[in-house]
């Protein structure tokens, strides 16, 4: 049965006591996506909750801080403590970070909840689900990496019962405690990639979600390791396999009446026969219009741009190339598999969840304010057709490069006003009263990470050029 969530600070001591929780993990993370955390003893429960967690925000990971920068400490949140399933007297808390005293712009969780409340102010509830595609791989006698799997090496083996029947003992252990943190777990499945799986997890509230996608991460790694593999989400692992995503089903609902709606109402015609009302459709046009800086967050590495290239025979992709919508059609990025959601199968799980999340719905919003139209649906197998014939026809593609998406990023000034302010330091490191865009600091951070990646001279650079011509 899965345990009642906590909502105070005194159901969460209550949990502890009942359950015997000895530690806490007392979580959060950085723009990057790492989640860093504390171990408290739970005897402190009173301490955490009411003075936080402190850490060297500049060891942590990028959240804006340097080494001369006071602490980041993290508030927890007690609606996010869970009893660690595989660890009974662990549990794990997620928190925001404030510096000073005063909630940390840098924040994802922040950065996501301010969206969310704006979002609130419209009379909208952001409500989002995630499939999260991973690979259990390990490394050979000489370094190599390959699946776990030895046997999971068939050219189609999607759905196959046997590489997932040798995979059970993970497989259903994953769903069982998914379903024990109250997720609502209906279906494990071996994906399109060899080694590859994913764990379909019902929506939530967008915070919620990103909570969930977070703990999610970590707990398939824990298990992974317990079955003597590692779990990667890392989009394309392997050049010829299929890569890894973190599709999102989005809708929004009304705050008073709790109805969907991106469902046509009574009344509510749609000539497009999807059964969607005009706020999906405007909210559609605003992802398809700011998709090019928004994938900056959605496909946040450079490896991300290996995973989103067409599909062939041979080597299976399942990703958009182009900022198209549609039916049940994989090949492009929004996809309308039934009605009252829209599923955008643009993200990876290499980033951050929560600002991932918040370009998502302040890309949305933006086209229901304007009245966005996503113009007309796209039927045809995006495969088919080069880049330029594409161009030929009027569709526009997705990046080609993480240096690209943060190129658009910057342009957007949508998305800019969306993230915010946060402070700047002064010349050589000094504190200053300055303040600069979120966006121009995470834009400096993905283009330091892009250069550390392909700077690097890699063996088949040498393969190919050392003695040509």
């Amino acid at each position: 049965m899965p345990i009642q969530q906590p909502q105070t600070v005194e159901e969460v001591k209550k949990l502890c006591e009942e359950k015997g929780i000895e530690f806490i993990f007392a979580s959060f993370s950085e723009i990057k996506g790492k989640s860093n955390a504390k171990l408290v003893p739970a005897e402190h429960v009173e301490d955490l909750f009411a003075e936080g967690a402190g850490a060297a925000g500049f060891a942590a990971g990028d959240i804006g801080q340097g080494p001369h920068s006071p602490d980041v400490v993290t508030l927890p949140d007690p609606k996010t403590f869970r009893v660690v399933p595989w660890k009974k007297n662990l549990g794990h808390v997620i928190g925001n970070a404030y510096v000073n005293g005063e909630p940390w712009p840098f924040c994802p969780r922040t950065i996501l909840q301010r969206q969310v409340e704006r979002a609130r102010e419209m009379g909208f509830d952001f409500r989002l689900g995630f499939e999260a595609e991973f690979m259990l791989v390990n490394f050979d006698e000489d370094g190599n990496l390959q699946v776990a799997d030895e046997h999971d090496n068939w050219a189609r083996p999607c759905y196959d019962v046997k590489s997932l029947s040798r995979n059970y003992e993970f497989a259903t252990r994953l769903s069982k405690y998914v379903t024990e943190l109250g997720w609502e777990n209906y279906a494990v499945d071996h994906e399109d990639g060899n080694g590859q799986f994913e764990c379909n997890v019902t929506y939530a509230d967008a915070v919620e979600s990103a909570d969930r996608a977070i703990f999610f991460r970590y707990m398939v790694d824990m298990l992974a390791r317990e079955h003597g593999a590692l779990a990667t989400f890392m989009p394309k692992p392997f050049t010829d396999n299929t890569g890894n995503g973190m599709h999102f089903t989005m809708s929004l609902w009304d705050m008073e009446n709790d109805i969907n709606l991106f469902e046509a109402q009574d009344g509510e015609e749609d000539p497009r026969g999807f059964g969607l009302s005009d706020v999906a459709y405007h909210f559609i046009a605003g992802l398809l219009e700011h998709a090019r800086g928004y994938a900056a967050f959605a496909a946040p590495t450079v490896n991300s741009y290996k995973r989103l290239k067409p599909g062939t025979e041979t080597i299976r992709t399942w990703v958009p190339v182009a900022r198209t919508w549609g039916g049940n059609n994989r090949t492009q990025m929004i996809r309308i598999a039934r009605n009252g959601a829209i599923e955008d199968r643009t993200p990876d799980f290499s980033g951050s969840p929560y600002l991932a999340m918040a370009a998502a719905l302040a890309a949305g919003l933006d086209g229901i304010e304007r009245k966005l139209d996503p113009g007309p649906i796209n039927e045809k197998n995006l495969y088919d057709f080069s880049p330029s014939q594409l161009r030929e026809r009027g569709i526009k593609l997705l990046p080609g490069s993480l240096w690209e998406a943060c190129h658009y990023l910057g342009k957007d000034d949508v998305l800019r006003e969306a993230f915010g302010k946060v402070p700047k330091d002064g010349p050589e490191g000094e504190p200053s009263d300055a303040t600069e865009d979120f966006i121009d600091y995470y834009i400096r951070v993905k283009n330091d990470e892009f250069h550390e990646v392909t700077d690097e001279v890699s063996p088949i650079e040498i393969e190919r050029y050392l003695l040509f011509p």
